[in-house]
This record gives structure tokens, C-alpha cells and sequence, in this order.
């Protein structure tokens, strides 16, 4: 995997420093959670022949811009990925290898086919956790280049920016040194965990709760420090009726975060968790 070690299994990958986390294969290892017999090296080798077939068309003075144009020129227009926007929560858009079969995805998915892309091609591109929808970004001579990944890899100008941010943070207006902050760089870690954040909403909506617990189970093991996934995954084994795991959740939860506002809703619910774990027992 060129210069990235292979993670084999979840807790070799959670163990690596995050820039050392090789975001195309570890988004591969979330998608084999829903299908244990994922072979990922069949989608690293899919990856890699359209690098290839990218590569080929480049010259090699191409500057970082007319790469990255070629990127999105070679992903949406001739490969022909694009948004799902007749089903969007459909959690196949955020399973990199139902993406590359279908060619549909989410903002975060098919930002993560640019990011790759782009790493293998020398295109220092950069994910971007902005509110309510994963962007990338490129620096450029005088500031950023924003592109929308969901839009074909579009550029996405200041104002347009603002405007996408303002439902996000109350209605404000953002000065420059506020949008800036919306779009600092997004670590590996949490690119990955805004991913696996995404799938828990969606099979909780769904009431898969079994599938919204692996999730949390995930988000856990990639930031400990995280008591708001703690909280999540409590709450979750406690709706699979696992009371003694519900029960520790809870309970770490609030000796972390015995002051916050969901502090009362959080100890009805382990009294909950504990009276269950009582009656199994």
C-alpha cells in the first residue's frame, strides 16, 4: 500500500498514529464490518488501476491544480461517480466498496476517492469536516482552493461557504477567522470517525441497533477520550438489552461527565441498565 503500513485488523489500525493511517484502506476495514468477507485487496487493486489509468494521461510537469482538475474531470465525468441523491441515507453511499461498484456516494465517501487519488498523484488535497457536508481542499498561492466532492468536485467560493455554515452555528455571520476555523484540516481519525458517526445515525433511524452499536463500538476504540461516544454506546447496548455492558458505559460516562446537561437523562438510564443486568442475573 505504497508507503502506508497495512493495518490487518481494527485495533492494528487504532494503535497507528493518525497520519500514518492510510484512510482508503482503513474506510475498506469499516465496510467490512458489513460484509465480513470482504476481500479489500480487490478494491486497493481497483484503486489502483484507475490510478494507473490517471497517471498515464498526466504529464509529468503537471502542476498540483492540473492534477487536480484532472482528478475531477477522470471521477465524474468520464468514471461517472456522483452523489445519491435519489437515496441518499442509504448507508451503502458511505461503504467505499458499494461505491466503487455503484458509483454513487456522500459528500464524505467520494471525498475519500479524491483524497486518495490525489495522495497517490502527489496532490497535497486535505479533507475538510465542515458542518452538515464534507468538503476537500487544496492550498493554493494566496489561500484555498474548496471543492464539493457531492457536486463533482466543484469549487465552492467564501460566500457560498458562509451561507452553507450559517444553519450550523445559529444563524451567524462568519467573519473571515471563523470561516477559516470550519475549514482547518480534518485529521485521519477524524474523517474516519465523522464516517462511522454517520453510519450510527442512520442504523439508529433505522432501529439496527446492533449495527448502530459496532459503530459506536468503533468511534470508541478510534478516541477513548470521546465520553459522548461512551454515552452512545451505553445507550445503544442498553436498547439491545445488554444491561452489565450498558451499565459500564453509562457509568464511565458520567465520572467523566457527571456536570453535563444530560447528566440526569444519562442516570435514569443506567438505573435502567442496571435493573436489567439484575434480572438476567
Amino acid at each position: 500500500m505504497n508507503a502506508f503500513a497495512i493495518p490487518t485488523s481494527w485495533d492494528a489500525l487504532t494503535a497507528l498514529r493518525d497520519e500514518d493511517i492510510p484512510l482508503f484502506w482503513a474506510a475498506l476495514l469499516v465496510a467490512r464490518d458489513e460484509y465480513p468477507d470482504l476481500d479489500l485487496s480487490v478494491y486497493e487493486a481497483r484503486c489502483d488501476a484507475l490510478e494507473r489509468e490517471l497517471r498515464d494521461r498526466l504529464p509529468d510537469e503537471a502542476a498540483e491544480q492540473e492534477r487536480l482538475a484532472a482528478i475531477n474531470r477522470f471521477l465524474f465525468d468520464e468514471k461517472g461517480f456522483t452523489g445519491n441523491q435519489q437515496d441518499y441515507y442509504d448507508p451503502r453511499n458511505s461503504y467505499l466498496n458499494d461505491v466503487l461498484d455503484r458509483k454513487l456516494g456522500i459528500p464524505l465517501s467520494l471525498g475519500l476517492l479524491q483524497l486518495e487519488l490525489a495522495r497517490r498523484l502527489g496532490v497535497p488535497l486535505e479533507g475538510v469536516s465542515f458542518p452538515g457536508h464534507f468538503l476537500v481542499r487544496l492550498p493554493v498561492e494566496g489561500g484555498l482552493l474548496v471543492l464539493d466532492p457531492y457536486h463533482r468536485g466543484r469549487s465552492v467560493d467564501a460566500d457560498e461557504l458562509r451561507e452553507r455554515a450559517k444553519p450550523h452555528v445559529g444563524g451567524a455571520d462568519l467573519d473571515d477567522s471563523d470561516l477559516l476555523r470550519l475549514l482547518a484540516p480534518a485529521s485521519h481519525r477524524g474523517i474516519l470517525m465523522r464516517m462511522l458517526r454517520n453510519l450510527k445515525a442512520l442504523y439508529s433511524e433505522q432501529e439496527a441497533w446492533d449495527k448502530a452499536v459496532r459503530c459506536a463500538d468503533r468511534l470508541v476504540s478510534l478516541d477513548p477520550q470521546q465520553a459522548e461516544e461512551l454515552r452512545d454506546r451505553g445507550l445503544l447496548y442498553l436498547k439491545l438489552g445488554h444491561g452489565s455492558a450498558a451499565s459500564r458505559d453509562l457509568a464511565q460516562y458520567l465520572a467523566q461527565k457527571g456536570d453535563a446537561e444530560d447528566a440526569a437523562s444519562v442516570r435514569s438510564s443506567l438505573i435502567d441498565a442496571q435493573a436489567l443486568h439484575r434480572r438476567l442475573h
